[in-house]
């Protein structure tokens, strides 16, 4: 039997045992064995990793740095994040299953970026003087950090989540406090190991883990924490945000979704199904804009669903370590049951399958392949809640106006596909589909420049791009008097 790793929480630049001795399970999901246990953090371990976050802002020296200088750093934690990504890809395929093909080549390449791209825009946020109607004054707004920043993480693309929100926050001038999923902790704890190469200001990045009603909430209403970046499912952000409103703490949420992909019958058919095949697939599922649900016309559908089954038919199922993999297991063991419930739970309900992934089971480790279901109706639980696996439904229409409704006809609004050859079209419809991100004849498509969120209970508030630092940051309006006079007000 393999040796079990024992993990160690991360505060003000040192490893720490949890206070209370308690640890919690990681299995990998490729063979469904525990491998590593975690720190199950409580109030104790959570005050000492948001002093030393504190004390690094008010204390040390970041909260008094100079913009550029932060900008250095950045640029270090990517050169070393970069230099150690199949090491960091290795550790999160051992603890959530995501094949390493789709971890590491991103770790030295458009997510590593995200690094760069903040570096560079950490001295260029600038202030404005506002052109008040108050004579004699010289109103000026300038853009600040809020101070120790809460960063709470999914199970799906830890690593890939984590970059992401780090970047800003960091180049806006706050330090943080991360909480990752207590279903996929371990890559980033062992990112903190690799990132002290780095030789970062002490308390700057801190980790604690443990699970979401008590590590995670206790976090959020730590008073010292003065803002929350939180991505999961809907489920989650709506109680993260309850913790938020608490106290009154700004939240920015990415959550879950529902996404339709919308072929039209002019599609180019080849093309329309690689693209709604890779939007799910190859993820086992595993992300939130997972373009579910698959609406194509009804003068197309018998053509493109038969092509649709001739490739998902191909796709190898298997470990995460055979290379040849194409769809690795299900990230854990809740996740597994959850969706095999679903499966199941639809056929009682009379819906029609055409592929069953549950062929793909194995004897050990959580394995699902490729599930689709015929002709549901948009008002079908499988048509309307997030299952956040390798299951998709088809749906057909014939009128534009019909499929716009279908489309929006969801809780979620993250994402959508649109697939036409008449441009004209396209961008018709993406002006009245309900969602954050709109693909046209391609998907699942990201980069560190554009913005990314949701649309209704898919989250609120973006990350990436220019409005992603803005999220990290808050105004604040200065009055100087040119002539100073105040009369008596009495």
């Amino acid at each position: 039997m393999s040796e079990i790793k024992i993990f160690k929480y991360y505060a003000g630049s040192n490893w720490h045992e949890p206070s209370s001795g308690k640890y919690f399970e990681s299995e990998d999901p490729s063979i469904g064995k525990v491998w590593a246990k975690l720190p199950n953090c409580n109030l104790d371990d959570i005050n000492i990793a948001v002093k030393s976050a504190k004390s690094a802002y008010y204390d040390g020296p970041w909260g008094k740095m100079h913009p550029a200088e932060r900008g250095r750093i950045l640029h270090r934690i990517g050169d070393v994040i970069s230099k150690n990504a199949e090491k960091i890809g290795n550790i999160e395929t051992k603890d959530n299953g995501k094949l390493p093909k789709n971890i590491t080549p991103s770790l030295t390449s458009w997510q590593t970026e995200s690094f760069y791209y903040y570096a560079g825009m950490c001295d260029k946020f600038e202030g404005r003087l506002i052109p008040s109607e108050v004579p004699n004054m010289h109103n000026y707004l300038k853009w600040e950090p809020f101070g120790v920043v809460a960063l709470i993480l999914p199970w799906n693309s830890p690593i890939g989540t984590l970059i992401w929100k780090l970047a800003p926050a960091l180049a806006s001038g706050n330090t943080v406090v991360i909480k990752p999923s207590e279903r996929a902790s371990c890559s980033t704890l062992e990112l903190m190991s690799i990132l002290e190469e780095a030789d970062l200001p002490e308390g700057l990045i801190n980790v604690v883990t443990g699970f979401g009603p008590t590590t995670g909430a206790t976090l959020i209403e730590h008073d010292d924490v003065r803002m929350i970046s939180f991505t999961g499912g809907t489920k989650g952000g709506s109680a993260a945000s309850l913790s938020a409103s608490k106290k009154v703490k700004p939240i920015i949420m990415e959550l879950g979704g529902k996404s339709p992909q919308i072929i039209f019958s002019d599609a180019d058919i080849n093309l329309s199904v690689n693209g709604v095949v890779s939007g799910i697939f190859p993820v086992a599922g595993h992300s939130c804009i997972s373009g579910s649900r698959i609406l194509v016309h009804k003068n197309i559908k018998d053509e493109f669903t038969n092509k649709l089954l001739e490739v998902v038919k191909k796709a190898k199922v298997g470990s995460p370590n055979d290379p040849s993999t194409q769809i690795g297991p299900i990230a854990n063991k809740e996740q597994y049951e959850f969706i095999l419930s679903k499966i199941e739970d639809a056929e009682k309900r009379g819906l029609k399958l055409l592929i069953d992934g549950r062929k793909e089971n194995k004897s050990e480790g959580y394995y699902i392949g490729p599930t689709i279901f015929d002709n549901v109706p948009n008002e079908d639980d499988l048509a309307q809640n997030e299952i956040f696996g390798p299951v998709a439904s088809i749906q057909t229409w014939e009128d534009e106006n019909e499929v716009i409704k279908i489309a929006n006809d969801t809780i979620y609004g993250l994402a959508a596909g649109i697939w036409t050859k008449d441009t004209n079209k396209a961008i018709r419809l993406a002006d009245k589909i309900e969602a954050g991100t709109v693909y046209i004849n391609n998907y699942f498509n990201a980069s560190t420049q554009s913005p990314v969120g949701g649309f209704k209970q898919s989250g609120y508030g973006r990350e990436n791009g220019w409005e992603g630092m803005q999220s990290y940051m808050q105004t604040k309006s200065t009055w100087l008097a040119t002539n100073p006079s105040q009369s008596d007000p009495f």
